[in-house]
């Protein structure tokens, strides 16, 4: 048949929900991520931290194991307190950052690299949609080792112990749930603000670090050099712990005598400076890559 006979008809099937269509970038990045073996061994050893907890919570609760292994003693094995799950989440974002650098920058800089993000955007496809697809990537990933096991561990304890433990103790489930979920978004906007605009992968990885260990470095010497604190305000690694420390209502310790002392007098950033600093990274991030992701590109 020619084609001046054709007759163009909209499409009549079943379309799919506008709200799900981001779904389709994460399922098949994390199906091209987890065929690398060594990720997926990384990724297993991320739950270490939550095994050894989860051990120390039972067995904490449970002297008769206690006594099997050999650990004397009546009472309590450790604290299970906030500072316990301060200091896990902690480690745990750590572990975070590191699959964060791994995996970030290979999201956005392919589609860049092969000119295939007219293709998305030419569909019923959105730049907002596209950005929330690749970024699910991550959220999902460091989720399963950030607050997801720290919540089910807050509710081993709280199972255990019993006696109110659990609504006494709310404040510290929201402290994970948006301790973890600030650390994500801070992670995952800049891994792929990065992407968008180094298409080298490497470089985009040690760029990342540089971002949050190198200008740790110039910060503190600014500190030192001018007897203040506001060089922590270039180092994002303090400032969420600090923001950390806020949540989990840790106060600021200083070095007395080989051990920490709480000090409250202490001079720090503000609080609510360290959430401005955040959340304008956040900002500044979604600004470079509404900059960078465009359906077309000008040559000239």
């Amino acid at each position: 048949m020619a084609v001046y006979k054709r007759n163009y008809k909209p499409y009549s099937g079943v379309l799919t929900a506008n709200w799900t269509r981001f779904l389709i970038l994460p399922r098949y990045s994390l199906a091209k991520i987890f065929d690398s073996k060594l990720l997926i061994g990384f990724f297993v050893l991320s739950f270490i931290p939550f095994l050894v907890a989860g051990t120390i919570i039972y067995l904490t609760h449970n002297p008769i194991a206690r006594t099997l292994i050999g650990i004397r003693g009546d009472g309590d094995l450790i604290s299970i307190d906030n500072r316990f799950f301060f200091y896990l989440l902690h480690f745990q974002g750590s572990l975070a950052f590191l699959i964060t650098a791994w995996i970030g920058p290979g999201l956005v800089s392919p589609d860049l690299n092969n000119n295939a993000l007219p293709l998305y955007l030419c569909r019923p496809f959105s730049r907002v949609e596209y950005v929330v697809g690749k970024m699910s990537v991550l959220v999902f990933l460091l989720s399963l080792i950030t607050w997801v096991p720290d919540l089910f561990l807050y509710s081993l304890q709280a199972e255990l112990e019993g006696n109110g433990w659990f609504t006494a103790n709310l404040p510290i489930a929201g402290a994970i749930f948006l301790g973890s979920l600030l650390w994500i978004m801070v992670q995952s906007l800049l891994a792929l603000a990065l992407s968008a605009w180094i298409k080298w992968r490497i470089a985009a990885s040690g760029l990342m670090f540089a971002l949050f260990f190198v200008a740790a470095g110039f910060g503190e010497t600014f500190n030192q050099v001018l007897r203040t604190y506001w060089g922590h305000t270039i180092n994002l690694v303090y400032l969420i712990e600090r923001v950390w420390t806020s949540l989990f209502d840790i106060p600021i310790a200083i070095s007395r005598g080989g051990r920490m002392v709480a000090d409250p007098r202490k001079l720090d950033v503000p609080i609510g400076i360290t959430w401005v600093i955040l959340i304008g990274v956040c900002g500044l991030c979604l600004l470079l890559l509404n900059r960078r992701l465009r359906a077309r590109e000008v040559v000239r």
